[in-house]
């Protein structure tokens, strides 16, 4: 969801904190396993915007990045690049869906209790999310 392992860490590691500390207000109404994957759900949120706000400073240049690559990079590697780097080029709630439904393998009762988002909603973006992520797909083979 957030596109770097650290971050991810990161954020996996403040929401088992922020769990541990609301241990006592779990009632119980929904499972558990929703109730933490709400928490990580909304720490990721909070790290992307964070995040963006630090990037809206620094320029990405595509150009550095492609002439620092290393030759000879095995092609499933240069898949995983390209599968990554369609994910994140997602709508984040599109990578959100998407991620939870085919990474987290969540329901969609347990997305929607997660996200607070409706389920035809949450259909609507793992479907546009996965039209999305073939077209850029295949943008990148052609390239």
């Amino acid at each position: 969801m957030l596109g770097s392992r650290e971050d991810a860490e990161d954020a996996t590691q403040e929401a088992l904190l922020r769990a541990h500390r609301a241990l006592a207000r779990y009632d119980g109404r929904t499972a558990f396993r929703t109730w933490l994957m709400s928490i990580l759900i909304n720490r990721c949120r909070t790290a992307l915007l964070h995040r963006r706000r630090r990037t809206a400073r620094v320029v990405y240049d595509d150009d550095a990045v492609q002439r620092a690559r290393v030759d000879g990079v095995a092609m499933q590697a240069e898949l995983r690049m390209t599968i990554e780097r369609a994910i994140d080029a997602l709508d984040p709630g599109q990578r959100e869906a998407f991620l939870l439904k085919h990474v987290e393998q969540l329901s969609y009762d347990e997305m929607s209790a997660a996200t607070g988002v409706g389920i035809s909603a949450l259909k609507m973006r793992v479907q546009r999310a996965c039209d999305r992520l073939q077209q850029l797909i295949q943008e990148g083979d052609d390239a």
